[in-house]
């Protein structure tokens, strides 16, 4: 057995959690929204054609805010088509998926949902086919109280209170030549500020996300950044970065797949920063992860294209099992340990597609593997981010040199006086007898553990097979002063939460 030490001292803080870290992502596509968030027939369903059940594990799933409507389905949508009565909405193509959008469900219908889910909205403006004067429409439509021609048609449509949307995405993906409407840098670059500078004309408090890199593999990442932030740096708040991780044949590296994320996030603040000094600015550009998950993405390579327009195709269901939730967990420590500059994060997507959440016509939903450490780290993962040194055996990664073993984060919560440990063994064979010292802190008792691992790497949650995969919430670890000792399985992930007071003998 492999000893790992990880120490953690209440003296060295990343940075506070913003809880925005914890969001997902709905887009019209396959499942997602239709027979997903929205099935009026369903026995299920409210008297909005809102799955109570779907609402449920939203909830449970500790969800913040929700990025809305897209996803390469923006770049094609009129908004205009999703609003006013459902009677006279017109069904249309949608391009980015080759399916046939109803428009039963849009902009208002999105909003009522998330006031019923108790989450965020973050809304998202088409830049591919449209551009300002559709976002300085839409942004009126929700957020202006004023006897004009968007806000009165938001009042006639029963909606006499603006919904205030604060948080804003300017356009999706515009460096992919997949995009309706992709762009050079220098294009989207331009029209992104003046968007920007349109919008906040309406409304200057708006929290604006200028879209980065759809992946770091992009031939144009770097370049692509620097550039759309040297035209609109002062105009924006966050610059968006999407990624996506899968096995392609090697789960070892696909279990230290966080490394990569790692490099994402601290290549982009880099540049960030670098514009900030060339531009002589005195603000810093935060980050929105705003399209993040595993994605068995080279499954759906190479398929033919549909050759009928159907509503709401079964697209990427993909099913995931032990393996992956090991990794979301992981990418979520990742996230947590860059607190500093990652400010919102959203798990893509939330139902049915790529989902934690999957649902049936005539059954009740259900949680994927991935659910669990996501809810727990929402729940959970609050406060404060420590300093976290880890001391692991290493992993040999031929695209990443040698890893961490085992890697983990704490957080600590003063309003509650309680510490939350967050590991992951990313060995395929090795146990590891992990000790946590917690510097600083004194009386510390466990209170909950939860711990995800199976014999079987491969087990999943399927409709035929329930949710066979669940936390094991036996508290296995134990307490001694300062240290907290734990046995880590391989192919696992584990939360540890325990009380304690802060220790001022030494401060």
């Amino acid at each position: 057995m492999s000893q790992t030490k990880v120490i953690a001292d209440r003296h060295f803080e990343i940075a506070d959690i913003d809880p925005r870290i914890y969001g997902s992502f709905t887009e019209h596509m396959g499942r997602c929204i239709y027979e997903g968030i929205y099935e009026p027939d369903s026995e299920f369903a409210d008297e909005d054609g809102f799955r109570k059940d779907v609402i449920a594990l939203v909830k449970e799933l500790g969800v913040s805010i929700i990025r809305y409507p897209g996803g390469n389905f923006l770049s094609g949508y009129d908004w205009k088509d999703g609003v006013g009565p459902l009677s006279e909405r017109q069904a249309k193509l949608d391009l980015a998926w080759h399916s046939l959008e109803t428009n039963q469900f849009g902009t208002d219908q999105f909003l009522t949902w998330c006031s019923k889910a108790g989450v965020e909205p973050m809304m998202a403006v088409n830049l591919g086919s449209a551009g300002l004067p559709e976002a300085l429409e839409i942004l009126e439509y929700t957020n202006v109280d004023a006897d004009s021609k968007w806000s009165n048609y938001r009042v006639q449509n029963g909606h006499k209170d603006p919904y205030n949307v604060k948080v804003w995405c300017l356009g999706n993906e515009m460096d992919g030549p997949w995009q309706l409407g992709h762009k050079n840098a220098e294009e989207y670059g331009t029209l992104a500020a003046n968007v920007a500078r349109g919008m906040r004309q309406i409304d200057e408090s708006l929290e604006l996300v200028i879209a980065g890199s759809s992946n770091r593999q992009m031939p144009t990442f770097g370049h692509w950044e620097e550039t759309i932030l040297e035209k609109a740096y002062d105009l924006v708040n966050h610059i968006s970065l999407h990624t996506y991780y899968e096995d392609i044949g090697d789960t070892q590296e696909f279990l230290i797949c966080s490394t990569n994320l790692d490099y994402f996030i601290n290549e982009v603040c880099d540049i960030a920063d670098a514009v900030k000094a060339k531009l002589r600015s005195e603000k810093t550009i935060t980050l929105s992860i705003d399209e993040w998950n595993v994605w068995r993405l080279s499954k759906y390579q190479n398929l033919p294209r549909a050759t009928s327009w159907e509503t709401a195709p079964r697209i990427i269901e993909d099913e995931y099992d032990v393996v992956d939730a090991v990794v979301v967990g992981n990418l979520l420590i990742s996230i947590l340990r860059r607190s500093d500059r990652v400010k919102i994060a959203c798990l893509a997507q939330l139902v049915n597609v790529i989902a934690p959440i999957r649902a049936e016509v005539g059954h009740p939903a259900w949680r994927q593997t991935i659910f669990f450490p996501f809810s727990y780290t929402a729940r959970y993962g609050r406060g404060k981010v420590l300093t976290t040194r880890i001391d692991s055996m290493k992993i040999e990664s031929e695209k990443y040199g040698d890893v961490n073993t085992v890697d983990s984060i704490v957080t600590y919560d003063e309003a509650t006086n309680t510490a939350a440990i967050f590991l992951v063994n990313r060995s395929l064979t090795e146990t590891h007898l992990s000790e946590i010292y917690l510097a600083g802190f004194k009386d510390i008792t466990i209170l909950e553990q939860a711990t995800i691992t199976d014999s079987n790497f491969k087990k999943s949650n399927t409709l035929a097979t329930g949710e066979q995969v669940k936390p094991d919430k036996k508290i296995t670890s134990s307490v001694s002063g300062n240290t907290i000792s734990i046995s880590l399985s391989p192919v696992s992930w584990q939360m540890v939460r325990v009380s304690l007071k802060k220790d001022w003998t030494n401060s």
